[in-house]
């Protein structure tokens, strides 16, 4: 490979030298930088996808079979942004896309769009709630999860009784959105399915059934908060070892949701264990959220 810079000549003053090493050493690599990031940035705006969800749901319902799952990926991440589900003319154009999709080979479509429509501003168009109830007997496992899930985020009392039948499913992951979605629903006809979930074999099962009753104002599920915070226990549970300050932490996840659920509840029998993780819990995250449960709990 040729040299970028030649060598100076060893006679050479080094007074004289030191403006050559200045650019060897500081300004090319600058310049070097510099070119690659224009670079970059000019391929970036080259690759860019400017679609908007309209132009997704083109391509799901009309785009090659290899085109169309991507697409429905792309826009239940789109509609994540208020701006975008600010369209109301989107509802319309989804629900069609989801009604299509119960022809099409690849569960993927439907899991997506289903996620999709769970994400537009509650509460949904009736036919919205149509579709999605029709999807609960989809045959793929995930899109019946992903449609309960959006049911849940519907924030339609009137699909209680359509998923109340479902928490006797063998799947205990039907079983852990079931769950979730009961308590994200207003009415109070889903909380004894809820605290029947508390006796639940599976813990995560368990644990959404309490987080879902103190987001109603029950106390029922103190018993497995109380588990929930303590962090052997959970630890016995959920394998997994991660760094103190790892982000990605499954534990620490756990004892979080069981604070925010005790904040909500402002159970007094709990605040001494509370007070306990704000003070010496291993996880910084599991800390900060046990001192704003303590703000709430006063």
């Amino acid at each position: 490979m040729d040299k970028l810079i030649e060598r100076e000549p060893a006679a050479r003053h080094a007074l004289v030298a030191a403006p050559a090493l200045a650019v060897q050493f500081f300004v090319i690599p600058l310049v070097v930088v510099g070119v690659t990031v224009l670079g970059y940035l000019g391929f970036r705006s080259l690759v860019a996808d400017t679609r908007t969800a309209q132009d997704y749901i083109s391509e799901v319902r009309f785009g090659g079979s290899n085109r169309r799952w991507p697409a429905a990926y792309e826009l239940s991440r789109l509609l994540s942004d208020p701006k975008v589900r600010a369209d109301r003319t989107l509802a319309p154009a989804l629900v069609k896309a989801f009604e299509d999709s119960a022809n099409d080979d690849d569960p993927r479509v439907r899991r997506y769009l289903a996620l999709a429509l769970g994400r537009l501003d509650p509460p949904l168009p009736a036919q919205a709630v149509s579709v999605l109830a029709k999807a609960l007997d989809d045959p793929d496992g995930d899109a019946r999860i992903s449609a309960i899930w959006a049911l849940g985020a519907s924030g339609d009392e009137a699909v209680i009784p359509r998923l109340v039948p479902l928490y006797q499913s063998t799947d205990a992951g039907v079983r852990k959105m079931v769950v979730y979605a009961l308590g994200a629903l207003p009415g109070e006809s889903q909380t004894a399915t809820l605290r029947t979930a508390l006796q639940d074999p599976t813990p995560d099962v368990r644990w959404n059934a309490a987080v879902a009753l103190a987001r109603h104002g029950s106390e029922d599920g103190v018993p497995v908060l109380r588990q929930m915070l303590d962090r052997e226990s959970v630890e016995r549970i959920v394998k997994r070892d991660v760094r103190v300050d790892d982000e990605q932490d499954p534990i620490a996840d756990v004892l979080i949701s069981g604070l925010r659920a005790v904040a909500t509840l402002k159970a007094p029998s709990l605040k001494p264990t509370v007070e306990t993780l704000s003070q010496q819990d291993r996880s910084l995250r599991v800390r900060q959220a046990a001192l704003e449960a303590l703000k709430v709990m006063g």
